[in-house]
């Protein structure tokens, strides 16, 4: 018996092995350890994190009253302390579907609306449910990494088309049209961008509809920092285009109400000729609803009231801040040597740096001077690596404009110290 438990073990070790995708989380935790074990040797100075998309670290960056006052209004009713339905509270359905539709020209129905828990669970759900034999999805370069992880484990094969960050990071249509085939479930589109702070044009959105409409297939459209647009550019929702082509929006409130630990997100079908939906759709979505789950009762019974009561000045400082803090970025990586930026982030929370390496002495690529910068300036930025571009960076600048521009004040010292023209002359 006892040999049977053990060659099942083993086999278990042998065969079962997880996807090698690089996670944002993973190298971050990485670059912090590196930290820590730096520390014996009496490097005690404050870490300047500008790697991860959490703003609920500084005070500058906290929700609005009126979230806080619906989720204790909320709990205290002692009515929401069971499960929900699998697909969502029927309130918060529609409540979501009211508030999306703003965007469009039609009214989504609140059985349109699935509330996950957070973008990152409607994520799984829009790989899982479309995933077939021999299928494929086609994601963005640089992107984010979840979605290469989702498709990992459902043997998804993942096809890369490039963002062009000479063109504002516009997506390359022809590299879409050579990619697909008769196998491509869906198109993933992040607007606004993440890691690259880009708002797309409505002319260059519908271009994308286009394209999906041709290719017969649906756009996954990623709109977690939806109405987080402060550049020239406004936000548009991809749904507006549902009726060239079928949109499968994801999206939280993650980001607009600085709220991510609250893991409130929804999958939603945009999709009014009923191309995509059908019966069979439906139900395949409820049932992986089912084994998946959403987020806690109580959280999803305040969502009504979060949406109806957040008034708009809470999302105006929201986005002043964040345009003061890119402009900031923009302006302190000028006085980079190393360090290009060749979009000035007009959304979301983040920039895309490039980083000529050669200019720098011991410093091989991204990963290298990402390691090398935590550990002698305690500062934390995103190699280009982990969401797909080598010898990038991703810089987070939701934080303190102090605590940012001392960053950038070390990042600066770092590059003069390791420059190659400064140990030439």
């Amino acid at each position: 018996m006892e040999n049977n438990v053990g060659s099942q073990t083993n086999y278990i070790k042998d065969e079962v092995e997880a996807p090698t995708n690089i996670t944002i989380k993973g190298i971050l935790g990485l670059l912090i350890g590196s930290i820590s074990e730096n520390e014996g040797e009496g490097n005690k100075r404050e870490v300047i994190s500008l790697g991860i998309g959490d703003p609920t670290a500084h005070s500058c960056f906290h929700t609005t009253a009126a979230a806080k006052e619906a989720v204790v209004e909320s709990l205290l009713l002692d009515k929401f302390n069971g499960y929900s339905p699998t697909v969502g509270l029927p309130t918060a359905r529609k409540a979501i579907a009211s508030y999306l539709s703003s965007d469009l020209a039609y009214d989504l129905s609140p059985e349109d609306v699935y509330v996950t828990a957070g973008c990152t669970q409607a994520i799984e759900i829009a790989v899982s449910i479309l995933s077939r034999h021999n299928s494929n999805i086609l994601l963005p370069r640089p992107g984010f990494p979840i979605y290469a992880l989702c498709a990992a484990f459902r043997n998804v094969e993942v096809r890369y088309y490039d963002l062009v960050p000479e063109k504002s990071w516009q997506v390359n249509l022809k590299a879409i049209e050579d990619l697909a085939d008769q196998n491509t479930i869906g198109i993933v589109v992040i607007n606004p961008g993440n890691p690259c702070g880009n708002v797309y044009s409505y002319e260059h959105l519908e271009k994308i509809a286009e394209t999906a409409k041709r290719l017969k297939t649906v756009i996954i459209a990623d709109e977690v920092y939806g109405h987080l647009a402060f550049g020239e550019a406004p936000f548009i929702s991809m749904g507006v285009f549902s009726s060239i082509a079928p949109v499968l929006t994801l999206g939280s409130l993650s980001k607009r109400w600085l709220i991510p630990g609250w893991r409130l997100g929804w999958f939603v079908i945009n999709d009014p000729n009923c191309i995509f939906k059908s019966p069979k759709i439906i139900e395949r979505i409820k049932k992986y609803c089912d084994i998946c789950g959403g987020p806690a009762t109580f959280i999803q019974a305040a969502v009504p009231t979060i949406i109806e009561n957040t008034k708009e000045s809470f999302f105006r400082n929201t986005l002043k801040m964040l345009k003061k803090n890119s402009d900031i970025c923009y302006e302190k990586i000028l006085e980079i040597p190393c360090i290009n930026c060749p979009y000035k982030s007009q959304g979301s929370m983040v920039v895309m740096v490039k980083l000529n390496a050669a200019l720098l002495q011991d410093i091989s690529d991204d990963i290298d001077f990402c390691f090398k910068l935590a550990k002698e300036e305690s500062v934390i930025l995103l190699p280009g690596t982990a969401v797909g571009l080598k010898n990038w960076l991703r810089i987070t600048f939701a934080v303190e404009s102090s605590f940012l521009e001392e960053g950038l004040r070390r990042l600066k010292s770092f590059c003069l110290r390791h420059s190659k023209l400064k140990i030439m002359n």
